[in-house]
């Protein structure tokens, strides 16, 4: 009995040790990066251009201030991802000689692939933006054929590497395989997470703070459910926006911008389905999903009454600004928020794994 004990304990610290050193890789890299790339971007005039519907205070405090820094926690989280990988192949926890291991190998990769791919649409957006001094840059649906075809991408890389499960785990209350239609529901989900996480990001600190937690919460969940892969994208991602946070919280000296949003809601996404946490990854997600819902409220019940609000503005933290939250406080209090769901997700986990 003590040296499986022993055993499993010694696999503990090294997991948490990986973890934590992918964590700070990422922190510093993407801290270090904003000395260099926040001077060339004030440089480049690529400037925020803000938009007219939003608390008229942004523009007035916010106008041009830098954007397209997402790129400071993306080269961040990638090569903390990598060195985390490394870390786990050296202490033996890749296990490529079963089909399971390998598998969650794949379905690691293909998340971080897949973020990127929405990432560079993203930095699409910003260029326009920037290029046309509007805050238009691709169209509705040229970002919604974008988004398809990463989707698409996705999905067929999962499938080619021979991950062809297509049951919707809904944790302690079982799972139903959706056969096909599992790759459109899911497909959806994705595409209406990403634009969520987008949406969040639009008050200082708030889309980088609520990812710092729900990245906490499946580092844990993947811990329980032994995907240490998925851990350390995780905690390479929790790591990339504490660093992004140092320059981005209020007054924030860059924006993430497109590029570093659209990117969070592809790992966001990866790390949910890559872990076959789909209800976990929902309740965890649960600030993402709101914020985003309060728009298509807002826009239904404007159109069915002829033009009155149901909410003050959306999404839903700028209707908190207008009655007077300082974007501190906000940031605060949807942070807790997603702490107290993130920790009904990892109870939940933790049950089903009992």
């Amino acid at each position: 009995m003590r040296r499986p004990r022993r055993a499993a304990r010694r696999i503990a610290l090294n997991i948490i040790w990986t973890l934590s050193v992918t964590a700070l890789i990422a922190v510093i890299i993407t801290f270090v990066l904003g000395f260099p790339l926040i001077p060339a971007l004030r440089r480049l005039k690529f400037g925020q251009t803000i938009l007219d519907i939003g608390p008229a205070w942004h523009k007035e405090k916010k106008q041009g201030t830098p954007t397209m820094g997402g790129f400071m926690f993306i080269i961040g989280i990638c090569a903390a991802f990598s060195v985390g990988m490394f870390m786990l192949w050296n202490n033996g926890s890749l296990e490529f000689n079963n089909p399971v291991g390998r598998m969650d190998f794949f379905r690691a990769i293909a998340g971080v692939l897949m973020a990127l791919s929405f990432g560079f649409m993203g930095f699409l957006d910003d260029w326009l933006k920037v290029r046309r001094k509007q805050n238009q840059g691709l169209s509705v649906n040229q970002k919604l054929v974008l988004q398809v075809l990463i989707v698409t991408a996705y999905f067929t890389c999962r499938v080619i590497a021979g991950d062809t499960n297509t049951t919707i785990n809904f944790s302690v209350f079982g799972s139903i395989d959706f056969w096909y239609f599992y790759y459109i529901v899911m497909g959806l989900g994705i595409i209406y997470i990403v634009n969520a996480v987008n949406i969040t990001d639009g008050v200082d600190g708030l889309c980088s703070s609520v990812t710092v937690v729900y990245c906490a919460a499946f580092m844990i969940i993947c811990g329980l459910l032994h995907m240490d892969e998925l851990s350390v994208l995780a905690a390479a991602t929790a790591g990339g926006c504490i660093g992004f946070l140092i320059w981005n919280f209020n007054p924030a000296k860059i924006f993430m911008g497109d590029t570093g949003s659209l990117f969070l809601g592809g790992v966001v996404c990866a790390i949910g389905l890559g872990a076959n946490a789909e209800l976990v990854m929902v309740i965890a997600a649960a600030v993402y999903i709101w914020e985003a819902l309060t728009v298509l409220i807002q826009t239904t019940y404007f159109k069915a009454t002829g033009g009155k609000r149901l909410f003050k503005m959306t999404p839903i933290h700028h209707s908190f600004e207008l009655k007077g939250w300082k974007e501190t406080k906000i940031v605060v209090v949807f942070s807790l928020i997603a702490a107290a769901f993130g920790a009904a997700a990892t109870l939940l986990v933790f049950l089903e794994v009992r």
